[in-house]
């Protein structure tokens, strides 16, 4: 019997989050088993059972493969000496960075068309739910803090409690991904994610962004007629 190493372990681990990804996106996760999976690996379910206690926590392990990334990203806003100088600005290109990889990155949008447009949080799913509230959150204290530390460092009493104010962002940045995701032809979700933020941001009370106009291209007008 041959032993399987580490990177064996590691590989059918990975070949099984991509066949969930690409069967959630297709099925959706309810109509998804995990025998469906393991098929779709090329392995059995006994490997499944050996990397994740159920779905559920396979779900999870599929989402933190793309989440982590951007809430490492959120933790390090306002606990690095060039994010302090300037944590507003650092808290902008965090949201940024998260629409970026949103619009360009497969399987960012794979994953959060999947969590947004195909689970059901029913009992077989009850800690899917618990790791999105906890997400949610996570996520709302530190942007809290971040405003905070902001209006502290201009000398600034924002328009609503700090609190309310990161829900509102929150719910805010949260609406555009899943309405983009709805219809990715429909806005640019990187340029308009910058507008709403800055427009939203100086409505708490921080001095407004200015941001480069669009070009605009310039038609060639037709040379005028000589008259007699």
């Amino acid at each position: 019997m041959v032993r399987r190493t580490k990177a064996d372990a590691e590989a059918t681990r990975h070949s099984l989050l991509d066949a969930a990804e690409l069967l959630f996106q297709a099925r959706g996760v309810s109509r998804t088993s995990l025998n469906d999976i393991a098929t779709a690996a090329g392995t059995t379910r006994g490997a499944i059972y050996w990397h994740f206690r159920d779905k559920a926590d396979l779900f999870n392990a599929m989402m933190e493969r793309v989440v982590l990334p951007l809430e490492e990203t959120l933790n390090k806003v306002g606990k690095t000496p060039s994010t302090l100088a300037d944590p507003l600005q650092s808290l902008r290109d965090s949201i940024a960075y998260a629409l970026h990889k949103t619009a360009t990155d497969e399987r960012t949008r794979r994953v959060f068309e999947i969590a947004t447009l195909q689970v059901e949080y029913h009992d077989e799913m009850h800690a899917v739910r618990a790791r999105h509230l906890q997400g949610r959150n996570d996520c709302m204290q530190q942007t809290a803090e971040v405003l905070r530390s902001a209006a502290d460092q201009q000398g600034l009493t924002l328009a609503i409690p700090v609190q309310s104010a990161a829900l509102g962002l929150h719910v805010m940045i949260d609406g555009l991904i899943q309405n983009w995701l709805l219809d990715p032809q429909a806005f640019d979700l990187r340029r308009c994610g910058r507008q709403v933020v800055n427009t939203y941001l100086a409505g708490l009370g921080f001095p407004p962004v200015t941001l480069p106009r669009p070009q605009t291209r310039r038609t060639r007008q037709p040379p005028a007629l000589e008259t007699a």
